[in-house]
C-alpha cells in the first residue's frame, strides 16, 4: 500500500483527475473524438500526454513538499479535498452535454474563500483529527486513481499509434466511362443541410428574414411538412440514410476507419458496408458517385464506392485544441484556453478565445466544402452528387445584416441565411450549365434545430435564437425538399414520412420509378 500513497503515485491519480474532459474522449471505447478528426491524430495524442506529464510533475512536487505537517501541508491538501470533486462533477456535465448549475458554479468560485475557512479550522487541536482521517482517505482514493491512470497512459500510447496515419490517403473506385444513352440519366443531387429546420424555414419564420432561394424551390419541388427524423446526431444520422437502417449510436475503430452501427430495433452492433449504402446503389444504376461533405470521414469509410471525394472538420476537440493545428500550437493552447475562460468568468462579456477559433474553422470548413462542390457541379461526369454543407449549423459563423462572415453575436437565423444564399449559389451553378430542370435535387437536415440542446451551450444561444424558438421550443421536424427532374409545380407531403427511408427515395429516382410529383407522394403513401 505505500506504493500507492507515494507523492509521484497521488499527483499522477490527481493529475488524471484534473485533465479527464481532455483524456476521457481519447481514450472511450467508441472513438468517435478520434473518428472525426480530419488532421493529423498525434497532433491531439501529444498535446494531452505532455499536458499531462506536466500537470503530474506540478502535482509530484506540491505533494512531496507537502508531507510534512505544517501550513503548506494543510493549504495543499484542503485544495485537493475540495477541488477534486468539483473538477470531477465539471467533467462529469461536460461528458453528459449538460449545463453545470450556476450555484455549482458558484461554488468553484468560493473555493478559494472554503479552503481558507477550513485552513484556518484545521489548525484547532480539536478539528485536526478529523483532518488527518480526511487526508488520509483522500490518499486512499488518489492512490487506486492512480492504477487506472497507468492503464489510462496505456491507452493514449496505443491508441496514439494505431491512428497515427487514419487520414492516409485511400484508393478510390475507379470510375467509370461516361455512357451515352437515348435517354439520358438525370443528374442526382442529394444536398444535406446541417440542423435545417422545416420549422424556421417555412412555417414560423423569423420577421424579417428572408430565404428567396427556399422560397423559390418550394415553387418548384415537393415540401414534406411531417418529417421524422433518423436521430438527433449527425454522425448517427448519416449512417442512417446511407444505410436505410435505423442506427442510434457508432463505434469506430482505433484507426478510424471501421464503423460499427447499433441498431436500436434489435439492439445489435452491425458492421458499416460500403457495398451496402446508396452509394453502390448508384454505382449499380451507372452512376459516377461524388461527396464534399463536412465532419463525417467520408473518404475513409466510403472509398470503396466514390469516385470523388473531400471532406472537412475542423472543428475543435477538448481543451481548445485542432487536429489540423502542429504539436506545438496544441500544447500552448491547453494553457491559453483555460486563461481564456477565466477570463470570460471575471469579464462576462468578453468572448472567450476557444469561441472565436470554433467559430473560424467552422467557416474554413464552409469555404472549403463551398469550392470542392463547385468542382463537382461543374463536371456533369458527376451524376450522383453528395453535399454535406456545415450551415445552418450553430454556432453563428455570418452576419445577415451585413452580408458578410462574423466571429461574435451572430445567431441560428443568421446561419439560415447564409444556408439560402449557398442553395441560390447552388442553383445558379447548375442553370449556367442548362442542368437545373433536368437534375433531381433533394435539399435537406439530417435533424432539425436542436434548440433543448444548445441552450447548455450559452455561447451558441443568443436573444435572436431565444426569440425566433419562443424561448426554446424544440420541433424536430428537418426540413426535406424534393425537387423531381423537370418538376415545375410546387407541392406538398403531409403524411408523416421517416427520414431513415432516403435511401429508399433515391433508390426509386435511380430507379426511374419516382419520376412526377404524384409518383412520389403515392410512393410515400405505400411505405407508411
Amino acid at each position: 500500500m505505500k506504493i500507492l500513497t507515494h507523492p509521484a503515485m497521488l499527483a499522477l491519480g490527481a493529475a488524471t483527475l484534473c485533465l479527464l474532459t481532455l483524456i476521457g474522449p481519447l481514450v472511450s471505447p467508441y472513438h468517435t473524438a478520434v473518428y472525426h478528426l480530419s488532421g493529423s491524430a498525434l497532433s491531439i495524442f501529444v498535446p494531452v500526454l505532455i499536458n499531462l506529464c506536466m500537470v503530474w510533475l506540478a502535482f509530484t512536487l506540491l505533494l512531496w513538499f507537502a508531507r510534512k505537517p505544517g501550513w503548506f501541508h494543510i493549504i495543499i491538501w484542503t485544495s485537493v479535498v475540495i477541488l477534486l470533486p468539483w473538477l470531477v462533477l465539471r467533467d462529469w456535465f461536460t461528458f453528459t452535454n449538460r449545463q453545470m448549475p450556476y450555484w455549482l458554479r458558484g461554488l468553484g468560485m468560493l473555493s478559494p474563500i472554503i479552503i481558507c475557512v477550513i485552513v484556518f479550522l484545521a489548525r484547532r487541536p480539536s478539528f485536526a483529527p478529523l483532518f488527518k482521517k480526511i487526508c488520509d482517505f483522500s490518499e486512499l482514493l488518489l492512490g487506486f486513481a492512480s492504477l487506472s491512470a497507468l492503464v489510462v497512459v496505456c491507452q493514449l500510447l496505443w491508441f496514439a499509434w494505431q491512428a497515427h496515419d487514419q487520414n492516409a490517403s485511400l484508393p478510390l473506385h475507379r470510375r467509370q466511362s461516361a455512357v451515352v444513352t437515348a435517354s439520358p440519366r438525370p443528374r442526382i443531387i442529394w444536398i444535406l443541410l446541417d440542423e435545417l429546420s422545416y420549422q424556421q424555414v417555412y412555417e414560423q419564420r423569423f420577421p424579417g428574414l428572408h430565404l428567396p432561394a427556399f422560397d423559390l424551390l418550394a415553387d418548384q419541388a415537393t415540401v414534406f411538412t411531417h418529417v421524422v427524423p433518423a436521430g438527433v446526431f449527425t454522425e448517427n444520422v448519416i449512417p442512417s440514410l446511407m444505410t436505410g437502417l435505423p442506427v442510434d449510436k457508432i463505434r469506430a475503430s482505433t484507426n478510424g476507419r471501421q464503423l460499427t452501427l447499433h441498431n436500436p430495433k434489435n439492439g445489435e452492433w452491425i458492421p458499416f458496408e460500403a457495398h451496402q449504402t446508396v452509394f453502390q446503389d448508384a454505382l449499380d444504376s451507372g452512376y459516377n458517385t461524388a461527396v464534399a461533405g463536412w465532419f463525417n470521414p467520408y473518404c475513409r469509410i466510403l472509398p470503396q464506392v466514390l469516385d470523388e471525394c473531400l471532406w472537412s472538420s475542423y472543428g475543435g476537440v477538448a481543451g481548445g485544441m485542432y487536429s489540423n493545428q502542429s504539436i506545438a500550437w496544441n500544447t500552448r493552447q491547453f494553457v491559453l484556453s483555460h486563461l481564456g475562460t477565466l477570463l470570460s468568468l471575471l469579464s462576462p462579456g468578453s468572448q472567450p478565445r476557444n469561441t472565436i477559433l470554433d467559430t473560424q474553422f467552422h467557416q474554413k470548413d464552409y469555404l472549403e466544402l463551398f469550392a470542392a462542390a463547385d468542382k463537382l457541379l461543374i463536371n456533369p461526369d458527376d451524376d450522383f452528387v453528395f453535399l454535406h454543407m456545415p450551415v445552418p449549423h450553430p454556432g453563428g459563423i455570418y452576419d445577415r445584416k451585413k452580408a458578410a462572415f462574423a466571429t461574435y453575436n451572430s445567431s441560428y437565423i443568421d446561419n439560415l441565411a447564409l444556408a439560402d444564399r449557398y442553395l441560390a449559389h447552388l442553383r445558379l451553378a447548375l442553370e449556367q450549365q442548362g442542368e437545373w430542370n433536368s437534375s433531381a435535387v433533394i435539399v435537406m437536415g439530417d435533424h432539425s434545430w436542436r434548440t433543448k440542446l444548445l441552450l447548455s451551450w450559452p455561447l451558441w444561444w443568443t436573444p435572436e435564437d431565444e426569440a425566433a424558438s419562443h424561448g426554446g421550443q424544440f420541433d424536430d421536424r428537418p426540413a426535406y425538399i424534393v425537387k423531381l427532374p423537370n418538376q415545375q409545380q410546387g407541392s406538398r407531403i403531409d403524411d408523416r414520412f421517416d427520414a431513415v427511408r432516403t435511401r429508399a427515395l433515391l433508390d426509386g429516382i435511380l430507379a426511374d420509378r419516382i419520376k412526377t410529383p404524384e409518383d412520389l407522394a403515392a410512393w410515400v403513401r405505400q411505405g407508411k
